[in-house]
């Protein structure tokens, strides 16, 4: 929660503030988040205007997953710009709540910014992250980094249909009479 009291409800009025704060649980999806308290700089602006408080800001976090192709761990930083209107409480009606439930309102005077990081930080992630842009993955009959093994390859597989046949082939080259 940031407090917006000192901007005074006058329009015109800004405040910058840069703080650290922890990471709340979930930053992120499954294969890649901001762990849980991990600090979380904020560089905001916050501005009065008539219906409430402007955010507007910069968060950098540092990320943690895996490469979705090859499993390997990634570590990377992430940076995300915001902006959000925070609508002062008592000037919304009630029928204006009813219209529009995605307005974000201060509750006395209070911005809360973890909806706000949530969903700028889950929308800048990559939906597949990889550990690198070409990553190759993993074999699918081993499952062997192939990036740690570039030349790793396996015989073809024999259709089992044909497996008779085979036989008959190893047993003409063993027998050498005919």
């Amino acid at each position: 929660m940031l407090d917006t009291r000192e901007l005074g409800r006058r329009p015109g009025s800004q405040r910058e503030v840069t703080l650290t704060v922890p990471a709340p649980a979930d930053l992120g999806i499954e294969v890649l988040a901001v762990p849980e308290g991990a600090p979380v700089d904020l560089d905001l602006r916050l501005e009065a205007v008539m219906e409430g408080v402007l955010v507007t800001g910069t968060a950098r976090a540092g990320l943690e997953g895996e490469c979705a192709r090859c499993l390997e761990p990634i570590r990377e930083d992430i940076e995300v710009t915001f902006q959000e209107l925070f609508v002062y409480d008592d000037i919304r009606d009630s029928a204006e709540a009813e219209e529009d439930d995605e307005v974000s309102t201060l509750q006395d005077d209070l911005v809360d910014l973890e909806p706000l990081l949530r969903d700028a930080v889950v929308l800048a992630l990559p939906f597949q992250p990889l550990c690198e842009d070409d990553c190759p993955g993993l074999c699918v009959e081993c499952g062997v980094r192939l990036a740690d093994e570039p030349d790793h390859t396996h015989e073809a597989p024999i259709d089992p249909r044909w497996k008779a046949l085979t036989a008959l082939t190893e047993d003409a080259e063993q027998d050498p009479q005919d």
